[in-house]
C-alpha cells in the first residue's frame, strides 16, 4: 500500500488511482480526442504539399481507390488517391516511377499513421517519363504485342482507307493530297483528339470502331487503317503510348499503319502497328501504289506476252516444217500398192477367160463316147457346176473401191503435210544452192548462195556477211500442187 503523505506533499511518485486535480494543465484525453486533435493540427499545417518520391506498393482497390507509398533513400510516406482523382490522371501509376504528388497531409486514426491524400500526380521530369515508357514497353513486349509474327501484310490496292486523326490538322490534308497524286482512293475519316487527356480513349475507340464495322453495312469497312498525327514533344505524343491505344491497334482485325510524329519520333503504337511510317505522307505512299506505274507495268506485260506468243508461233512453224520435210513424196508413198492393184486388175480377166477355155476343152474330150441325152444331162450338170464355181467380179470391185477411198484419204493427208503447203500462207522455205533446207540464220550466212521458195516460185539470193540478202533473182516457176495433175480413178 502507498504510504500516506502529509497534505500538499504528494510529490511526483506514481499512484495507483488517477485523480483529477483542480487547475491541472494536462487533463486526460480520450484516444479519439487526441487523434482528432492530431488530424486537425496536421491538416491545418500541411493543407497543401507537393512531395517528390518513388512509387512503391501501388494497388488499385475494387472500390476504385488507389493506395501506394512514396519513398526516397531515408523515409517513406503512405498515400491514397480517391476514385475521382484516379480516373482523371493522365498516366497509370506503376512501381518504381518517380513522381511529384500534390495534395494534403492527413492522419488515419484507425492505424495511428499519417498519409497524403493525392489530388494530382505528375512524372518527375523527362527521365521519369522515359522510365515509365520503357517499363510499359517491356511489359507489352512480354505479352507478344510487338512480335514480328503478328505483323500482317498490307493490301496491295485497298478500296477504302480509314484514317484516325484530327479533322483540322495538316495530317489529313497531307494524306489526301498524297493519295490523289498516287492513286485516288476512297477515304473515311474518324475524327479524334490527338493530344490531351481524352485523346487516348478516342483513338482506341476509333480503331475498335473501324474494326467492328460490318462488311455489308451502310458505312463500308476499310481495308486499311492509318493512325497518325503531326510531330511534337513526348508529352504531346503520349496518348499514343497509352496501353489502351496499343492494345486496340494490336487487336485490330484491319491492318494498321502508324504515322505518329516525325521520322525521329517513336511511340508504342509504332511497335504494335503492322507497319510504321516516318510521316503521314509516307503512310499514304505505303498504302497505295502509283497508278501510272501500274499502267506502265501492265503495258509491259502485254507487250512481253505478245512477243512470247509470236516467238512460240514462229518456233512451232519451224518445227512443223522440219517434220514435214521428213515425209516421203506423195507419189512414192503409194507407188507399190498402186502398181500391185493395177497388176491384179489386168490379170483377173485373163485368168477367168483361161479358166473357161480349159473347161470347154475338157468337156469336148469327154463328150465323144457319151449319148446325146446323157451328154446333155452331163452338160447341164457341168454347166450348173461351172455356174456355181464361176467367180464374180463384184467382191473384187468392192475391195478396189474401198482401197480407192482409203487412197484418196491418205492422199488428202499427204497434201496437207506437203512442205510447199505453208508457202500459200506467207511462209518461205530457205535452201542452200543445190539443195538442203536451212533453219538457222547462221547456216544461211555460212551458205552464202540461197534459194528462197515462195508460193509462186523460187528466187535465188546471196547473203552478205552481215546477214542481209544482197540480191534476189526470180526463177522459172514450177507447177504447184494445184497445177499438178491429181490422182485419177483406177476404173
Amino acid at each position: 500500500m502507498d504510504e500516506l503523505l502529509p497534505d500538499g506533499a504528494a510529490g511526483d511518485r506514481p499512484r495507483l488511482l488517477a485523480e483529477e486535480t483542480p487547475g491541472d494543465n494536462a487533463p486526460a484525453q480520450t484516444v479519439s480526442e487526441l487523434s482528432g486533435a492530431l488530424k486537425r493540427q496536421v491538416e491545418d499545417a500541411f493543407g497543401h504539399v507537393r512531395v517528390r518520391g518513388e512509387i512503391s506498393g501501388f494497388k488499385r482497390h475494387s472500390s476504385g481507390h488507389c493506395y501506394l507509398s512514396l519513398k526516397d533513400e531515408r523515409a517513406c510516406i503512405d498515400g491514397v488517391i480517391w476514385k475521382g482523382q484516379a480516373a482523371a490522371m493522365r498516366f497509370r501509376p506503376e512501381d518504381g516511377i518517380e513522381v511529384i504528388a500534390t495534395g494534403k497531409l492527413t492522419t488515419y486514426p484507425g492505424r495511428s499513421k499519417y498519409q497524403i491524400v493525392i489530388d494530382r500526380m505528375e512524372l518527375a521530369g523527362q527521365g521519369a517519363l522515359m522510365a515509365l515508357l520503357d517499363q510499359r514497353r517491356r511489359m507489352l513486349a512480354a505479352e507478344g504485342l510487338f512480335d514480328e509474327s503478328r505483323k500482317r501484310p498490307l493490301p496491295f490496292m485497298p478500296r477504302i482507307i480509314g484514317v484516325v486523326t484530327s479533322p483540322t490538322g495538316a495530317v489529313i490534308r497531307d494524306i489526301l493530297h498524297r493519295l490523289e497524286d498516287r492513286c485516288p482512293t476512297h477515304v473515311i475519316l474518324w475524327p479524334v483528339a490527338v493530344q490531351g487527356e481524352a485523346a487516348a480513349a478516342q483513338v482506341a475507340r476509333a480503331v475498335r470502331g473501324f474494326g467492328a464495322l460490318p462488311g455489308d453495312g451502310p458505312v463500308p469497312r476499310p481495308d486499311l487503317l492509318i493512325v497518325g498525327r503531326g510531330g511534337g514533344s513526348i508529352e504531346d505524343l503520349w496518348a499514343f503510348n497509352e496501353e489502351e491505344v496499343v492494345r486496340a491497334i494490336a487487336e485490330s482485325p484491319i491492318p494498321v499503319i502508324s504515322a505518329v510524329g516525325h521520322e525521329t519520333d517513336t511511340t508504342l503504337a509504332d511497335f504494335a502497328a503492322d507497319r510504321r511510317a516516318p510521316t503521314p505522307t509516307a503512310a499514304a505512299e505505303m498504302a497505295v501504289p502509283v497508278r501510272a506505274d501500274l499502267a506502265h507495268h501492265v503495258r509491259e506485260l502485254g507487250a512481253r506476252a505478245e512477243r512470247l506468243a509470236r516467238r512460240y508461233r514462229e518456233r512451232a512453224g519451224e518445227r512443223y516444217e522440219a517434220v514435214a520435210d521428213r515425209f516421203p513424196a506423195l507419189e512414192g508413198l503409194f507407188a507399190g500398192q498402186q502398181q500391185r492393184l493395177d497388176d491384179i486388175a489386168d490379170r483377173l480377166p485373163r485368168a477367168l477367160q483361161q479358166r473357161i477355155t480349159h473347161a470347154d476343152r475338157d468337156l469336148a474330150r469327154v463328150t465323144g463316147p457319151l449319148r446325146l441325152n446323157l451328154l446333155e444331162r452331163k452338160w447341164d450338170r457341168a454347166r450348173e457346176r461351172l455356174d456355181a464355181t464361176r467367180l464374180s467380179d463384184r467382191p473384187i470391185r468392192m475391195k478396189i473401191e474401198q482401197a480407192h477411198h482409203r487412197l484418196e484419204a491418205v492422199w488428202r493427208i499427204a497434201e496437207q503435210l506437203h512442205p510447199d503447203k505453208p508457202l500459200q500462207r506467207g511462209y518461205v522455205r530457205v535452201e542452200k544452192r543445190g539443195g538442203g533446207v536451212l533453219t538457222h540464220a547462221a547456216d544461211a550466212t555460212a551458205a552464202g548462195a540461197l534459194t528462197l521458195h515462195f508460193a509462186d516460185g523460187p528466187v535465188d539470193a546471196r547473203v552478205e556477211k552481215d546477214g542481209t540478202p544482197a540480191y534476189a533473182k526470180p526463177r522459172a516457176m514450177k507447177p504447184t500442187d494445184e497445177q499438178a495433175p491429181r490422182q485419177q480413178d483406177l476404173f
